[in-house]
């Protein structure tokens, strides 16, 4: 056997969970003063999103507390990301898996999850935003009733534990610290995960939570929102995985701005980002231009675009919301355009060039 055959096979994986992680950095944006915005691509996982790590995490830790038995069953209530985990983690590890979902789900989630063999139970939403306490009543209900096993993805640390590893891959990839991190903020764990861990490796990175506007992670008045996989609706109660002492920074994103900057991201890169990474996005291309020279801004893009054909890509759905503006759009690609030509500036700035 000669040694390329030897490389070839050791690349071969036999389980898709061996596929999780190493997710690629892809740079959006520099500026002349070379800080530069990078996009954490954990949509190259399996599943198409960060939460299969998560997933994994919390069913190898129940596996091992004993609360998850050989054939056993899970039930999770889920906005799509972290049912596709468990379903992937429930079939190589043999359990049945039930997720409880609604209507404010994106379709396509929904159906993959279908493909996968997951019993979807739905709970009415009204409209305003997920249903997120009806969902984990049902949740609590059906796991008592049958003895399913409830990861409870908002209140288990092995949420957050399941980051531990994206947070090394950083600090590997980049070789040094991260200036900046901006994320999306639903469970808590993808953030507050990533960012406690990097703490721990000694790495003083600010970070910048996301949330969109009318959820109440961070105080202020509930309300209707789009964005699927962050946030919380009213009548919610944050759990301790939302660890605020681990957000240096709180800020809200309305739903137009949050598509509009996916969108644009699409069209100018080929590259689909989910809703609520392009709400992350959107903070970090405002705040790019404001940070020391040479910062490095790290977004992490928890999922793929491709679920979201159906809304934040279909014209129709966003103008039946009165989420399509077409202002915010050129107001996006006319700072992107600006990144680009800082970078072309000469070397001692605009005054050089008269």
């Amino acid at each position: 056997m000669n040694m390329h055959h030897v490389f070839t096979h050791s690349r071969i994986k036999t389980c898709c969970s061996e596929l999780i992680g190493d997710t690629p950095l892809y740079e959006l944006a520099r500026t002349g003063t070379d800080s530069r915005l990078l996009l954490k691509l954990e949509q190259c996982n399996p599943t198409g999103s960060c939460k299969v790590r998560m997933a994994r995490e919390m069913v190898l830790a129940a596996e091992r507390d004993g609360l998850l038995k050989p054939g056993g069953e899970i039930v999770e209530p889920t906005s799509g990301n972290t049912g596709l985990g468990l379903a992937l983690v429930s079939i190589e590890r043999g359990y049945k898996f039930t997720a409880i979902v609604d209507g404010h789900a994106s379709r396509d989630k929904l159906r993959a999850m279908e493909a996968m063999g997951v019993n979807l139970v739905f709970i009415e939403s009204d409209g305003n935003g997920p249903s997120t306490v009806k969902r984990r009543q049902a949740a609590k209900e059906i796991s008592e009733r049958t003895g399913a096993f409830w990861p409870d993805q908002h209140y288990n640390p092995n949420n957050n534990y399941g980051y531990r590893a994206l947070a090394r891959e950083l600090l590997t990839d980049l070789g040094g610290d991260i200036d900046y991190i901006v994320g999306a903020v639903g469970t808590g764990g993808t953030l507050c995960g990533t960012v406690s861990e990097l703490r721990r490796l000694g790495s003083p990175t600010k970070s910048i939570g996301v949330e969109p506007v009318g959820s109440i992670i961070f105080g202020g008045p509930a309300g209707k929102y789009w964005q699927t996989g962050s946030g919380a609706p009213g009548g919610f109660t944050v759990g301790p995985n939302v660890d605020l002492g681990l957000i240096d920074e709180k800020l809200k994103v309305n739903d137009v701005d949050a598509f509009t900057t996916a969108r644009v991201v699409a069209r100018r890169t080929g590259l689909l980002v989910g809703g609520t990474a392009g709400a992350a996005i959107h903070i970090a291309l405002k705040r790019l231009v404001m940070l020391e020279p040479e910062s490095t801004l790290v977004v992490l893009v928890c999922d793929t675009g491709e679920k979201y054909l159906d809304s934040v890509y279909n014209d129709d759905w966003l103008e039946e919301r009165s989420l399509l503006d077409p202002t915010a759009h050129r107001s996006l690609n006319r700072l992107m355009d600006a990144y680009i030509a800082s970078t072309h500036l000469p070397p001692n700035g605009p005054q050089a060039a008269r």
